[in-house]
Formats: structure tokens, C-alpha cells, sequence
């Protein structure tokens, strides 16, 4: 009896990682820094996972669980497998982004053993409602990596989709909140794109000028 419950369990959860192996295939709008091709949301979530623990230093609590920072940034975007990655300036796929990926979520860790899909469920919807400051500091370094990228690209994404100033600082608020080191840097970084031609400043900003 005790076999048939390990065989039951290891195979819900071998069948779970087949199922997530998927995310390799899911393209975000982000180029890696070589610019050859666009990076793929399993590379992302390796990314700002490593970015998490080097960065860890900078942080203004430093009672941070690191751990749990990690799990999350491994789980969180699980559900483009199912719901597509919304790009970050794309207003109208953020209407129903919410119901896309709770219907992934509930897909693929239903796939999980039951006691491991409470638990990833739960640490999901830990990062998406972002009390925490766990989640805060997941969610600042997920929205500061794209930025890094387009920095070292020559803001090949931004100047593709116009994106301005505003548009930029606004999704990187969570930075402010979990890291003064961090945010001094955003700035520099933005202001420099700015300067490069990366970036557009924005046009009420120009005509003030």
C-alpha cells in the first residue's frame, strides 16, 4: 500500500514537471542582452531567481526570506503556459490576465499531489497579491529584469512598442518600496536610457522643456 501511494504521488508530480517543461516554448516580448532572439519565460524566471539571491544584499529588510522570494519567482509565471505572457504596456490583455491565469493556475498545480498543490497555489497567490514583503521584493526584481534588458539591448522592446518615461517608472513602483539602493539605481538606469535615445521622455515633459 505504501508503494502504490510513492508510485501515485511521484507520478502526479513527474507528470506535473512534463507539464511545466512547456513554459520553455512561451516567447515573452523581452530580447535577451545578445538581442539574437527574444527570451523565453522559463530563461525569465531562472533569471530574477538568481537576480533575487545576488541582489539579496540590497534589500531594505534584512530579515528577507530569500527562500520563499525564490520559490515564488520559480512558480509565479507558471500559468503562461496556458495564459500567454501579457506584455507589461498591453492595457487591453490586462483586463481578463487575471481569470487567464487563475484558470492556468488551478489547471496546472491541480496537477501536483494534493498536499504540494495547496501549497504552490497558496505561494502563487502570495506573489499576486503582493502583502508580503516576500512578494513585494519578488514582484520589484520581475518588473526591474525587463528594464535591465532593454538598458543593455539599446532599448530594442521600448523603441519597437514607443514606450515612454512614465509608462516605464509606474511599473517599476514596487522597486521604491522594497529597496533604496535599488531605486536609485532604476532612476539612474532610466534617465540614462533617456538620455541614449533608448527611451522616450514624455511628450509633456518635451514641450516643457
Amino acid at each position: 500500500m505504501q508503494d502504490q501511494w510513492i508510485n501515485e504521488r511521484l507520478t502526479s508530480q513527474i507528470s506535473f514537471l512534463r507539464e511545466v517543461d512547456k513554459l520553455k516554448n512561451v516567447l515573452r516580448k523581452t530580447f535577451i542582452m545578445d538581442k539574437s532572439r527574444l527570451e523565453n519565460t522559463a530563461e525569465h524566471s531562472w533569471h530574477i531567481s538568481l537576480m533575487a539571491v545576488v541582489l539579496q544584499e540590497h534589500a531594505n529588510d534584512p530579515s528577507l526570506n530569500i527562500n520563499q522570494v525564490i520559490r515564488m519567482l520559480l512558480l509565479h509565471d507558471l500559468v503562461e503556459i496556458d495564459a500567454g505572457d501579457t506584455f507589461a504596456y498591453d492595457t487591453e490583455g490586462y483586463l481578463d490576465k487575471e481569470e487567464r491565469e487563475n484558470a492556468a493556475a488551478r489547471r496546472l498545480f491541480g496537477l501536483l499531489p494534493e498536499d504540494q498543490r495547496g501549497e504552490w497555489m497558496t505561494l502563487w497567490r502570495e506573489f499576486e497579491d503582493g502583502i508580503t514583503y516576500e512578494a513585494k521584493y519578488a514582484a520589484a526584481l520581475d518588473r526591474l529584469q525587463p528594464v535591465i534588458h532593454n538598458y543593455y539591448t539599446g532599448g530594442v522592446s521600448w523603441i519597437k512598442h514607443g514606450i515612454v518615461k512614465s509608462q516605464v517608472l509606474k511599473r517599476l513602483t514596487p522597486v521604491q518600496e522594497v529597496s533604496e539602493t535599488l531605486w536609485r539605481f532604476t532612476l539612474e538606469i532610466v534617465q540614462r536610457s533617456i538620455d541614449q535615445g533608448m527611451l522616450q521622455d514624455d511628450p509633456i515633459a518635451k514641450e516643457v522643456n
